[in-house]
């Protein structure tokens, strides 16, 4: 893991329009000089979704160049190199990847899409926060690990721990 330099970290969503974005804001307010964070879709959206932007701002994270894109644009050969790539929708977790440079460390962090929430705008805003709330506890569970100094099978087990945190949208084995 790269000491001379920030840690790399992707969000991936279909849609990038909300949780990855979500993540992205998060990880660069949290992150200081320790990480970079980016998000991307499959399937961009085209456009941030405006509950996102209003809670990320209410939280007072900063919103300035986000922008819903496609991972494409992170696949290249002039692309940042990725250390870390974290899914953060099951229909994203399920699709096939571009081959990220690096070969950088992956984990399934599903959480549940507020933009998919209807009725009315308390309701939607309370997705949004409910978002931000479990993507706040996995960034954090994730920039307490020792980066630098843990092995490669330890921290993959961690990584998917985190993804097993509160609100996660992986389905735990019955047990009979």
């Amino acid at each position: 893991m790269p000491a001379d330099r920030p840690f790399n970290v992707l969000f991936l969503c279909t849609g990038n329009s909300a949780r990855s974005i979500l993540g992205e804001a998060l990880l660069n307010h949290v992150g200081g000089d320790r990480f970079r964070a980016y998000s991307a879709g499959s399937h961009p959206k085209g456009q941030v979704h405006p509950m996102s932007l209003e809670v990320l701002k209410t939280a007072g994270i900063s919103t300035e160049g986000l922008r819903s894109k496609a991972w494409d644009e992170f696949s290249g050969p002039d692309a940042p190199k990725m250390d870390f790539v974290f899914t953060v929708c099951d229909q994203a977790a399920g699709e096939a990847c571009p081959i990220w440079p690096g070969h950088p460390m992956t984990a399934h962090w599903g959480i549940e899409d507020p933009a998919a929430v209807g009725g009315p705008a308390f309701k939607q805003r309370a997705a949004f926060e409910q978002a931000l709330g479990y993507m706040r506890n996995r960034i954090a569970a994730f920039t307490d690990l020792p980066l630098t100094s843990i092995d490669r099978l330890t921290l993959t087990s961690r990584l998917r721990g985190i993804g097993a945190m509160d609100g996660s949208t992986v389905q735990s084995p019955q047990v009979a």
